[in-house]
């Protein structure tokens, strides 16, 4: 795709190809301009283009190249700050937000943005009944987010009150509004590109973003363009292209050739090799995810804590992250990154196979038991080997008495798969949205997204008493009650195991050293205008 530092030359009518080159127009003579192109080299493709419609990393790290939010996250923080609006303000008691929206604005199809478009968009992620609405469309991180659907939803009501003003009306208050308006699935799309695409909205992606869509090839390439008509600051490169090299070595190597400017699934023991290359660069995404180890608690015999508690002792998490992680990996001991403010220093269970062994003979396994154990098939933040980790838990496990046989899928279908709780154990992660630990305990751990077929809780476990702790820590505006209530929220977590919390670890991302500009945010989704190559 690239020629040295990511400069393709286009000429004639010619398109990007993968792997180097371009295709020239028969009998093409005059050359256009050489176009500056910088290729992001990732482990799996996008699942769809529709911010709304989807939960997973990779496609996310698309759209938000394309698309805007109300709020922006600011630099390498989680801090909120303006985008498409400039700034929301609440009433007395937060019940009521009245966002001013930035003028003259446009979509990449040349239509407006405005309050209507907002309202529009919300209208249709809230209500089941919204007829610009279609078979197969979750808005799943809606439902995550703000409580579920139509009466369920936090936000009962978005209102036009002029072109620049919109009024949310929440039925109660929600501690991280402002940070959920932040989060990439709630961008604003173009409201006459849904009603055109309709269901294909997912293929053909319109926002106000610093690119704009131009081309997807499955599992291979999504190329973007500059956006001459962005509101903010217009891209120094021509073309965004994310190409999907699933081995991580061969991604390494692609990126020392130069054929693409941005890596990240890197192994973490190849660190080492990109910090002592002079022609590359490392960056680091703080610790802002889990990766972990479900149990289908609606599924023998995990629905018997015991098992659990008793795999949680069987697994050796230590050596697990001291093999595949090194220096950037830490052992998790709860569903919370330790840099989130709300994190619990509680103990984790020990690590000891005969104490495991004891627990499944209580629980009437005294000779193990057969099962599965599912895994995802490409790199992720969180498991940058998934397969091989997968292999190391099974062999803990096997010590225990426990056969657990590997199931492995590619991306798209693991997570449909997960959402509607085939699976018996499962190993996924997640990286934090918004630094709100309501993004994490809530979303994964709680009774309202354990709904099959859109499952953020593919643990499917159940807690009344959990939930009514995290609906008082999503209500509460004080940030140290707060965190009392996260604190015990993670204690019921620990006691009933739906999990066995493996690693938080650093997100590695390899560049050229001829990228600057780039700033890693702890959510891992980045806008790339303001990336520039030079010398």
């Amino acid at each position: 795709m690239a020629l040295s530092l990511g400069l393709a030359a286009c000429g004639g009518g010619g398109q990007p190809q993968a792997g180097g080159g371009t295709s020239e127009a028969p009998g093409s003579e005059a050359q256009a301009p050489a176009q500056l192109t910088v290729v992001w080299g990732r482990g799996a493709d996008a699942v769809s283009l529709d911010p709304a419609n989807v939960t997973d990393g990779e496609s996310l790290k698309t759209t938000t190249q394309i698309f805007d939010t109300l709020l922006k996250f600011q630099g390498d923080t989680t801090n909120v700050g303006p985008g498409l609006a400039t700034g929301c303000e609440p009433n007395q008691d937060a019940t009521e937000w009245t966002c001013t929206l930035r003028s003259g604005v446009v979509f990449q199809d040349g239509t407006p943005f405005n309050a209507q478009a907002v309202k529009f968009n919300f209208d249709r992620w809230m209500h089941s009944d919204d007829p610009n609405r279609h078979e197969g469309e979750e808005f799943a991180y809606y439902a995550y987010m703000f409580g579920g659907f139509d009466d369920k939803s936090v936000i009962q009501s978005v209102d036009v009150l002029d072109d620049t003003h919109v009024k949310f009306t929440l039925r109660q208050p929600l501690a991280p509004f402002l940070q959920n308006l932040a989060m990439a699935p709630f961008a604003i799309a173009s409201p006459a590109a849904i009603q055109k695409y309709g269901a294909d909205f997912g293929k053909h992606p319109v926002g106000t973003g610093p690119f704009t869509f131009v081309s997807w090839e499955k599992d291979n390439q999504i190329v973007l363009e500059r956006n001459d008509d962005y509101w903010g600051t217009k891209a120094a490169i021509d073309q965004l292209v994310y190409r999907v090299i699933p081995d991580n070595s061969e991604r390494l190597l692609e990126l020392q050739s130069g054929t693409i400017q941005f890596a990240d699934g890197i192994n973490p023991s190849d660190v080492p090799v990109i910090q002592g290359d002079p022609n590359l660069q490392l960056f680091l995404r703080p610790a802002n995810d889990i990766g972990y180890l479900a149990f289908n608690t609606e599924k023998k015999p995990f629905d018997d804590v015991r098992v659990r508690q008793a795999i949680n002792m069987a697994i050796d998490k230590a050596a697990i992250v001291k093999t595949f992680y090194g220096d950037l990996g830490q052992v998790a001991n709860t569903p919370l990154p330790p840099k989130m403010w709300g994190h619990s220093d509680l103990q984790d269970y020990p690590y000891d196979p005969e104490q495991a062994k004891q627990l499944l003979a209580q629980a009437g396994y005294p000779n193990g038991f057969q099962t599965e154990l599912w895994a995802m098939s490409n790199p992720r933040p969180y498991f940058p080997q998934p397969e091989k980790i997968a292999e190391a838990i099974a062999n803990d496990l096997a010590k225990v008495g426990i056969d657990a046989k590997i199931v492995t899928f590619d991306w798209d279908t693991y997570l449909q798969k997960t959402e509607n709780g085939e699976h018996t154990m499962a190993l996924l992660g997640w990286i934090g949205d918004n630094g709100d630990p309501d993004n994490f305990l809530y979303v994964l751990l709680d009774k309202d997204n354990a709904v099959k077929g859109s499952a953020g809780n593919i643990a499917f476990y159940k807690s009344d008493e959990l939930h009514d702790l995290l609906i008082r820590a999503q209500r509460t505006p004080d940030q140290a009650t707060r965190t009392q209530l996260y604190m015990q929220a993670q204690e019921i977590i620990h006691r009933d195991a739906p999990w066995v919390p493996l690693v938080y670890s650093e997100d590695p991302v390899g560049a050229s050293a001829k990228i600057h500009g780039y700033v890693a945010n702890p959510v891992g989704l980045e806008q790339l205008n303001e990336v520039t190559v030079g010398p």
